[in-house]
């Protein structure tokens, strides 16, 4: 860890509804811990509300992270991940960050060094009493895909387009992208990425449209044509259309109180009992998360792991996330399995027919589960092709899709049709 880096900084909060920021309280990063405190102009505020109560409640003293967390989860949520990681160190560093570990860097210089415009209602400051946004810089989508192009590449970027990307630093993922202002929508532009050797962009562009379709509660996505590839445009739920409104939330790893390296443990019986206990609307939230399960083994999205699932925070209770990042992954093998655990027998597998034998963790019958399955497999069926047409994809990257990610025969292996 660099030794000259900041240790600590100030967290400033969206509260529901508040158009404006308030300071919340401060992290301190030493001995590769990193602790919070509230501040007690934000513990006297009627309107505060914890940052996540499972582990900051709004208490005076210092709080320590969970154990096997060197931070508490909800504060890891606002870190960067691959992507922004490479921005950020190619920002800082140069032509030395590609051969650099970002971990030296520390959390708080990586929080600092990334956008403002982060996922959920956090943000990360030198001061407690002045905010100021960083890295809201504008440039056109093309722009901003010929400068992650270039980052790619290993080429250094202009100082514009640096900070234009600096501003999509804080949004997660491996794949690049960047943050459009589209008034009155806010937009995650995902960027087709070089080295694909498959229609990475389009296929999610088919996976979550035909997830709408299929009843499931999704961010609503369109394809955009920058610099002869495709482009995906994904709306952010995190922000209220039209106002400067921020919408907390936390991931499932959070959730679960797991770190990145303990994620292969995280399960989805395991959420459940977070969801009859703390989320709103459980029943349903339940059949929702099941959806979602069998959807992703259907279109052969096997990366759902535990940062690809989401709630909002309202201070109180949790309230599942529309769905993101259903993207079909290259595969050259039968069997599969996804990323987190399905059933409380460890069950992970790729295959509807096991999902349904245990629907009852989900507080589902297995009619009920088969009814969700039968229609998911006939809405992919029926809308394949007009879907993708409007992806624009070539015969050839259909062959490519179909049987391998969309409905591959180990999915539907042991599925009987009525």
């Amino acid at each position: 860890m660099s030794s000259d880096g900041p240790r600590q900084a100030y967290v400033w909060i969206w509260l529901p509804g508040a158009p404006e920021p308030v300071v919340a309280g401060r992290i301190d990063e030493q001995g590769g811990e990193t602790t919070f405190v509230y501040g007690q102009s934000y513990l006297e505020r009627a309107e505060a509300i914890s940052l996540y109560t499972p582990e900051l409640p709004l208490v005076r003293e210092r709080i320590r992270p969970h154990e096997g967390l060197d931070a508490p989860g909800c504060i890891l949520d606002g870190r960067p991940d691959a992507w922004g990681q490479r921005v950020i160190m190619s920002s800082l560093l140069g032509a030395a960050g590609r051969d650099s570990d970002p971990k030296d860097l520390g959390l708080v210089t990586m929080l600092l060094a990334s956008g403002s415009d982060r996922a959920g209602a956090l943000d990360f400051q030198e001061s407690a009493s002045q905010y100021v946004p960083r890295g809201h810089e504008n440039a056109t989508l093309e722009e901003l895909a010929s400068s992650a192009r270039r980052l790619e590449e290993g080429i250094p970027l202009t100082q514009a387009l640096d900070a234009a990307l600096l501003h999509a630093a804080s949004i997660g993922g491996e794949r690049p992208k960047a943050l459009i202002d589209d008034a009155p929508r806010r937009l995650i532009a995902k960027f087709t990425a070089r080295g694909d050797t498959q229609p990475t962009v389009q296929g999610e562009f088919v996976a979550m449209t035909l997830a709408r379709r299929a009843g499931l509660n999704v961010a609503p996505v369109q394809l955009a044509e920058t610099l002869g590839n495709k482009t995906l445009l994904v709306e952010r739920f995190d922000r209220a259309e039209g106002s400067n409104q921020r919408r907390a939330f936390v991931s499932a790893l959070t959730i679960l109180q797991l770190n990145e390296l303990a994620a292969r443990h995280a399960s989805y019986w395991m959420l459940t009992q977070t969801i009859r206990e703390s989320f709103t609307s459980p029943a349903a939230t339940l059949r929702e998360l099941f959806a979602r399960i069998t959807f992703n083994i259907l279109v052969g999205n096997t990366d759902d792991h535990a940062r690809n699932h989401a709630a909002f925070w309202d201070g109180e209770m949790l309230t599942l996330t529309p769905a993101f990042d259903i993207c079909p992954q290259p595969r050259h093998t039968g069997r599969a399995t996804q990323a987190m655990i399905i059933g409380e027998d460890g069950w992970k597998e790729s295959q509807v027919a096991g999902c349904v034998e245990r629907a009852a963790l989900y507080q589902l019958t297995k009619p009920q589960a088969r009814e969700i399955v039968e229609r998911q497999i006939e809405v992919i069926e029926r809308d394949w092709s007009e879907v993708c047409d409007l992806a624009e994809l070539s015969e050839a990257d259909r062959r490519l899709l179909w049987g391998r990610q969309f409905l591959h025969p180990y999915a539907v292996e042991g599925w009987t049709r009525r």
